[in-house]
């Protein structure tokens, strides 16, 4: 019942942290809410989804994933300037 109870609550969690990955915006609260992602990505984790599920659902990729869960802060993606 707990192992049930557990996939339940880390499928929830993980949900919540997708809907907190699409609803950032602004450059200081995108900041404060990838922090509030990435505790619920960790929590998921702890409650068992596998890295590989929660890369697909965020559509990030394992190795992103793998250092947010690590408490490391994962590289930027470049930014592609615009030839003028």
């Amino acid at each position: 019942m707990q192992r049930r109870f557990d996939d339940v609550a880390g499928r929830a969690l993980l949900q919540l942290g997708v809907v907190l990955h699409r609803a950032v915006a602004g450059r200081v609260a995108r900041e404060r809410w990838q922090q509030r992602r990435n505790a619920v990505l960790r929590a998921a984790a702890g409650r068992g989804v596998p890295v590989q599920v929660l890369a697909a659902r965020l559509g990030l990729s394992e190795g992103w994933v793998r250092q947010v869960l690590n408490g490391r802060k994962p590289a930027e993606p470049p930014v592609i300037e615009e030839a003028a």
